[in-house]
C-alpha cells in the first residue's frame, strides 16, 4: 500500500520542523519551546489543543466526520503517543541541524517521533476521513522523568478516555522502511539500587583497628550475580549491573564508608520482587558478617512494557498493509526501559518499532561513531516521517472502523 500522498507532499516541511527540534533539544520537563512548536502546528491545522498535562505535555484531539459524537464511531477514541524530550548528551555531529545547546541532544529520535505524529495529525485534521476521535499525545520526560506517569496523574485518560493507546519508537539496526512488533513483554523494568556500608576508618597498616567496608562491598557485588544464575529461572531474563562503587580517599587509609549503586532489570514484576528481596538479604547479612552497618535502598522507576496481544496483532496487520509482509518482523525484546509502560498499565495497547537503518542516511558532518540510540553520533532518519505518519493514519482509521 503506497504512502499517503498528502503526507509525502508535506515531507520537506516536516523534515525542516524535525531538524529545528533537533537543533533545539530540551531535557525532561523543560520542553517549553518544543511544546510551543507542537501546539502552534496543531492549532494552525485546526486541531483542538490541550496543554499542561505532565507539566509540558501537549494533547491534540481530532474528531472525525461524525464529530466524535454520533454515528458508528460514537464514543470511540484511540490514543497515539510520541515523546519529545532530549538527553543530557553532548552531540558530536557538526551538520547544520546539530544541537545548539551544549550538553543536550536528541540522541534517541524523539524529535522524529514528534514529526511522524505531527504528519499524521495534519492529514487527519485536513481530511477527517474517519469516525470517532484520535487523541495525539505529545509526551514530555520519557528519559528518566516518567512523563507518561505524570500525564496520567494529571488526568490524561479521564479527560480523553481512549479505548486503546499505541506508541512507536525508531530502532537503529532494523532496516529503514521496516517495522517490528511483539505481544507480551518488549521492554524491561528500570530500577536502581544504592547500598551504603559504614564501618570504622583506620590506618591501612593497622586494619585490625578498624572495620573495613571494602571487602563487604566486594563480596556483595559477586554475590548479587548468584541471584541471576541461581535464584531466577534460566528462561526468565534479568540483569543486575553494579555500575558505581565509591569509597576511599587515600591509599593508606581504610575508608569508613563504601557505596554501591547500579541498576536491575526484569520483564516481570514477580522476578523484580525476587531480585529486590534477595539483594536486600545478601546486603544485610553480608554486612552483618563483616561487622559493618548497611543501608539498602531499591527504587522502582519504570515497570516493564508489556504489549496487549490483541492490539499488537492489530498493529502488525496494519504494518503489513503499509509496508508489506517482508518488512514486518517480530521484535526482539530489549532490557532497556520505556515509560510508555505506565500507559499500557492503564489501557490496552502496544509499543511498536520502526526501523531507523544503520546510519547511512546521516548528512555530511555526522560523527564517526555508530548511529545507535543514546550515542553522540545519532541522527533520526527523515525518510521515516512519511512512512511513520502514513502508518499512524492507517492504524487510527482501521482501529476506529472496527465493528
Amino acid at each position: 500500500m503506497p504512502l499517503i500522498d498528502s503526507i509525502v507532499t508535506e515531507a520537506a516541511a516536516l523534515t525542516a520542523l524535525r531538524r529545528d527540534l533537533h537543533a533545539h533539544p530540551e531535557l525532561c520537563f523543560e520542553e517549553l519551546r518544543t511544546a510551543e512548536v507542537v501546539a502552534a502546528q496543531l492549532t494552525a491545522w485546526g486541531v483542538e489543543v490541550h496543554r499542561g498535562l505532565g507539566k509540558t505535555g501537549v494533547v491534540g484531539v481530532i474528531h472525525g466526520r461524525d464529530g466524535g459524537q454520533a454515528g458508528p464511531g460514537q464514543g470511540r477514541m484511540i490514543g497515539l503517543r510520541a515523546d519529545f524530550d532530549a538527553l543530557p548528551v553532548t552531540e558530536f555531529n557538526t551538520f547544520a541541524h546539530a544541537s545548539q545547546h551544549p550538553g543536550k541532544m536528541h540522541a534517541c529520535g524523539h524529535d522524529g517521533h514528534t514529526a511522524m505524529l505531527l504528519a499524521a495529525a495534519q492529514h487527519l485534521a485536513r481530511t477527517r476521513d474517519f469516525e470517532g476521535t484520535v487523541v495525539c499525545i505529545f509526551q514530555p520526560a520519557e528519559e528518566g522523568g516518567g512523563g507518561a506517569r505524570e500525564m496520567i496523574r494529571d488526568g490524561l485518560f479521564e479527560r480523553f478516555p481512549v479505548q486503546a493507546v499505541f506508541g512507536m519508537h525508531n530502532w537503529p539496526g532494523i532496516p529503514a522502511g521496516h517495522f517490528a512488533v511483539k505481544a507480551g513483554p518488549v521492554m524491561a523494568s528500570s530500577n536502581e539500587f544504592r547500598i551504603k556500608l559504614t564501618g570504622k576508618g583506620a590506618h591501612a597498616a593497622m586494619p585490625h583497628l578498624g572495620l573495613d567496608p571494602v571487602p563487604a562491598a566486594c563480596q556483595m557485588v559477586q554475590a548479587f550475580q548468584t541471584i541471576v544464575t541461581r535464584n531466577r529461572a534460566p528462561l526468565d531474563p534479568a540483569v543486575i549491573s553494579v555500575t558505581m562503587i565509591h569509597t576511599g580517599e587515600a591509599t593508606n587509609v581504610i575508608p569508613e564508608v563504601a557505596e554501591i549503586q547500579g541498576t536491575a532489570r526484569s520483564f516481570t514484576t514477580e522476578t523484580l520482587d525476587l531480585i529486590e528481596a534477595r539483594m536486600r538479604d545478601i546486603a544485610t547479612h553480608t554486612a552483618a558478617a563483616f561487622g559493618v552497618a548497611c543501608e539498602f535502598a531499591f527504587k522502582r522507576n519504570y515497570p516493564p512494557t508489556i504489549n496487549h496481544a490483541a492490539e499488537a496483532e492489530f498493529a502488525r496487520r496494519v504494518m503489513v498493509e503499509t509496508a508489506g509482509p517482508e518488512a514486518v518482523h517480530t521484535f526482539v525484546p530489549s532490557m532497556g526501559a520505556e515509560d510508555f509502560s505506565f500507559m499500557l498499565q492503564e489501557k490496552p495497547g502496544a509499543y511498536l518499532i520502526i526501523g531507523n537503518g544503520d546510519g547511512d542516511h546521516r548528512a555530511p558532518g555526522h560523527g564517526l561513531g555508530p548511529c545507535t540510540l543514546h550515542n553522540p553520533n545519532y541522527d533520526f532518519n527523515d525518510d521515516l516521517i512519511p512512512l511513520g505518519g502514513s502508518f499512524w493514519v492507517r492504524l487510527a482509521q482501521a482501529w476506529l472502523a472496527r465493528g
